[in-house]
């Protein structure tokens, strides 16, 4: 099956088969934006990228053994708005996270997000070394930090709470930045809670345990029967929102930034996928979809407005 993520091959496939067998886990795209930056040295921006690119996609971030075609396909798209100092940016950082589907061509988002709490330091030709241990750089450590990130939610859409240690990573370097002077670390950086302490937290708080419980019914009971099962598959779907349904109903926090992360990358999605289904199912899903995920309820009513099979 595509996608799957752990697979121990025997040593000497690393022999028979060189370039095949990698340890690198991400394919990860990189492109940083520096418009709003006025009269600097234009060369550092492509320097950063290109170090940026080396790092996320050279760094062995676990122990697990990838072909090349199951490299974890991904975004990290910076937007810099402003010059601190000569080696001091200010921007933000979007990251987008993409999982294959069974059987198809088809590629489902599992993130898309924007981190607007992003300050670093960045020296030209200064090499990018995570140290997991210990905070030392503000820019490798986000960079680290969403990398395990992304670690997490694909492990997650394949396994049950299959990306816990990856998760638990994550908090380690949040717990390593608590004393850093860059913003995003902290519990009450940002707006409504909108910070990686808080993703971090929420992705191993059992109370959110519905919510990955989702990630992975979502995809492996769901989406990745469309092709084959297409009025089971949206059934399925449509139970495994219902564990969102549950958890917001509960409220944890106030903000349930994980809730709203996991919303963001699927809304298009649903709508698209129960546009074609049968009246009662489309009811079912509105009133779920509606009630969690308010903020796009016109979005979700265009599902009752589109054809019947």
């Amino acid at each position: 099956m595509p996608g799957k993520k752990i697979r121990y091959w025997p040593l000497m496939l690393l022999f028979l088969f060189p370039g095949v067998i990698s340890s690198q886990e991400l394919n990860c795209n990189v492109q940083i934006s520096a418009q709003k930056i006025q009269g600097s040295n234009r060369q550092v921006f492509e320097t950063m990228q290109r170090d940026i690119y080396e790092f996320m996609n050279n760094t062995v971030w676990t122990n697990h053994v990838y072909s090349y075609a199951e490299r974890i396909d991904c975004n990290i798209l910076i937007n810099l708005t402003d010059q601190l100092s000569a080696d001091e940016f200010r921007g933000t950082i979007q990251v987008q996270l993409r999982r294959p589907v069974y059987n198809t061509t088809y590629n489902t988002t599992l993130l898309n997000f924007i981190d607007n709490s992003f300050q670093f330091r960045y020296v030209e030709f200064q090499p990018l070394e995570f140290d997991p241990g210990s905070h030392r750089s503000n820019l490798v450590s986000v960079l680290a930090y969403y990398a395990y990130i992304i670690l997490g939610f694909d492990y997650d859409s394949f396994s049950h709470e299959g990306g816990t240690e990856f998760f638990q990573i994550a908090e380690k370097i949040v717990t390593n930045a608590q004393n850093a002077p860059e913003p995003g670390w902290k519990p009450y950086d940002g707006s409504r809670n909108r910070n990686r302490y808080w993703l971090v937290k929420n992705a191993l708080d059992k109370q959110y345990e519905g919510v990955r419980r989702f990630v992975y019914e979502y995809g492996i009971n769901g989406l990745d029967r469309m092709e084959s099962r297409i009025t089971e598959a949206r059934t399925s779907i449509v139970e495994s929102l219902r564990m969102i349904q549950d958890v917001y109903r509960r409220k944890p926090d106030p903000f349930m930034y994980l809730l709203q992360v996991v919303m963001e990358s699927k809304t298009d999605e649903l709508v698209n996928i129960f546009s074609e289904a049968f009246p009662e199912e489309k009811s079912r899903v509105i009133q779920i979809l509606t009630e969690i995920d308010p903020a796009n309820k016109s979005k979700y009513e265009k599902i009752i407005a589109s054809n019947t099979p």
